[in-house]
């Protein structure tokens, strides 16, 4: 079985990570706590300030490779891979990339290990990648129906998306055995 795991807000703590830079940065200003967030977009939440301040944050150097791992997230990786679950880590690159992506490849090396860095697949567009499963926080459509079926990682704003859920990492085994109890195909 194949399964994509995303890594922005369902493995490295995308939204707290900048919640803290952000009042660190401007403590006069607004801070949203993450479980405010009626989006997983950090710009859709502080739309009263200049874009360029917010994505000032998320851009500069250092801010990827810092983030927090999300609470047995990388514990459910080494696990699944040492199952033997071929496992992948899904991710899409910011459009203001240029620390981003090798700061996301660091951040893989880091906590799962150089392994795992040949095991990252970067992309805007998740549906044109091939797999049985993937675990993200949320969902954009993309040009292909996928052949994956999406475990939703549960933040307060994905309460919408249905399917499978994962309240954070403790029942990703419970969720996968659903999953191949709802779709025997992907067993």
């Amino acid at each position: 079985m194949i399964i994509l795991i995303d890594q922005d807000g369902t493995l490295a703590d995308f939204i707290g990570g900048f919640t803290e830079k952000w009042a660190a940065k401007y403590p006069e200003k607004t801070c949203i706590s993450p479980e405010h967030y009626l989006s997983p977009r950090v710009l859709d939440h502080y739309s009263d300030e200049p874009r360029e301040i917010v994505e000032s944050i998320y851009s500069s150097p250092g801010f990827i490779f810092g983030l927090s791992p999300i609470e047995g997230g990388i514990e459910a990786v080494k696990e699944m891979a040492g199952i033997g679950y071929d496992v992948r880590i899904c991710t899409a690159p910011l459009g203001l990339y240029k620390n981003c992506i090798v700061e996301k490849y660091a951040w893989v090396e880091k906590y799962l290990g150089q392994e795992f860095v040949k095991k990252v697949i970067m992309t805007k567009d998740k549906t044109l990648i091939k797999g049985d499963v993937l675990i993200d926080d949320s969902f954009q459509k993309g040009m292909l129906i996928p052949s994956w079926e999406h475990m939703v990682f549960d933040r307060p704003y994905n309460r919408d998306l249905s399917g499978i859920r994962l309240n954070g990492w403790k029942n990703w085994k419970d969720a996968l055995h659903l999953l191949r109890d709802v779709y025997p195909q992907k067993s």
